[in-house]
């Protein structure tokens, strides 16, 4: 079936099964890599995007459940030069071990401070229900207050 899906702020034009989850769809037609496979049961978030800004887990999410009007956002869409608060904690501070997870880790720690610019660690962990088998979920936790930090000062490197 045709459908037009926004992806990153482009009308993206394409024939897919209406079954097809999202997340294949950005990876193989789409070619938006940066969203990851990781158990394709929404258990361990690596395939989070947003959609209108709610973090998403693509894996199982039908691309017919997306509608026409609704914007769809990948890692590769947070920003064009790493200039989101969430990629520059990341960065300073060395966040990620192995990293697989983090472009998952990334997208629900930003939904997250668009919600809530100044989360405790009680809030955090609340919302990151995404897994990292390396266990940098500490430096995961230090990387958003981070963030935190950098929207405050309104920042940009």
């Amino acid at each position: 079936m045709k459908r037009e899906l926004h992806v990153n702020g482009v009308k993206q034009s394409l024939e897919v099964d209406d079954s097809t989850p999202l997340l294949w769809v950005l990876r193989e037609q789409l070619g938006k890599t940066g969203t990851k496979y990781g158990c394709g049961i929404a258990q361990c978030g690596a395939c989070t995007v947003h959609i209108d800004g709610n973090p998403v887990r693509s894996c199982v999410y039908p691309v017919s459940a997306v509608q026409p009007t609704q914007k769809i956002t990948t890692i590769e869409g947070l920003s064009p030069d790493v200039s989101h608060p969430v990629q520059q904690a990341w960065l300073e501070l060395d966040t990620p071990q192995c990293g697989y997870c983090q472009s998952g880790m990334m997208m629900a720690a930003a939904a997250l401070l668009d919600k809530n610019p100044s989360p405790s660690d009680a809030d955090i962990d609340k919302a990151m229900t995404n897994i990292c088998r390396c266990g940098t979920l500490p430096r995961v936790r230090a990387g958003i207050h981070r963030a935190a930090e950098i929207i405050k000062s309104g920042a940009k490197s």
